[in-house]
Order: structure tokens, then sequence, then C-alpha cells
């Protein structure tokens, strides 16, 4: 798979741990930076990977950033993205499963890396279930105020 990964100062050492896991996995890694731990803001990064994976650049994208709010908000202001912010495998799969979500955010300040790799092979070998979900997923992208 070609996966997109993207953070915020607070995660550069995470995000480097995670692009190394995902190699070792086999899949093919954009690391979409900073590439130090110089202040930046998350948003610039969540609009990046957005962009990556809307583009179809990648098909899956992982936002990191201290809390994994921050960024996580960022990568949803783009309508192809539904980025889910996941602490543990259940909720990473389940972002799969029930909302398609084409990327995840984890937040390096509460989650370690045991538990970031975890949710991300959770999320990556999950298949979404379509079905009854496939319609609320369609509402995600066009919102009707």
């Amino acid at each position: 798979m070609r996966i997109a990964i993207a953070s915020d100062h607070a995660a550069v050492a995470l995000k480097a741990e995670l692009a190394a896991f995902l190699r070792e996995e086999g899949h093919e890694v954009a690391d979409l930076g900073p590439m130090t731990e110089d202040r930046v803001d998350y948003p610039d990064y969540g609009y990046k990977l957005a962009q990556a994976v809307a583009s179809g650049e990648a098909e899956y994208g992982v936002a990191l950033c201290g809390s994994g709010i921050g960024i996580s908000i960022a990568v949803n202001r783009h309508p192809a993205l539904r980025c889910a912010l996941v602490s543990e495998p259940l909720s990473a799969a389940l972002a799969r499963e029930h909302n398609n979500a084409n990327a995840i955010a984890m937040g390096a300040r509460l989650t370690g890396i045991d538990m970031a790799k975890a949710c991300l092979t959770a999320f990556l070998s999950t298949e979404f279930g379509g079905g009854r979900h496939a319609g609320r997923v369609d509402k995600l992208s066009a919102p009707t105020f």
C-alpha cells in the first residue's frame, strides 16, 4: 500500500518510528514532514496529508501531533478525507469497517509506539464493511445543512 504520513513537531519521533515500521511491513511510505522538531503548525501538515490521499498519491494517511486532535481536525477539512482519531486497535478497525476511514490520527503524547503500531496494523488490515454503512459514509462527503 502507498501510505502518506505527516506530523507536527511534537510527533516527529513517533512519525519516524511508524514510517520505518510501515516500510518493514512492505508498504511504500511518503513522509510529508516535518523532518525536525522545530516548531511548525499542524494544519499545514494535515492539509498536505489530506491532499496526498485525496489526489491518489497515497491510499491512506497517518496524521500525528501531540494529542492527535488538531491534526485530525485539519485533515478532515478536506471533503474527501475521513480521518479517525484512534487510541487502540478496536477503534482503528471500526474506523475502517464502519466509516471507511482513509486516514487515522494518533497523539504522540498519548499513544506509545507499540500501541500505535497495533492501531496501524488493525487499520490497514480491516476492510470497509459497506452495506448499511455505505450510505452514511457517502453523506460525510456531501453534508446537508
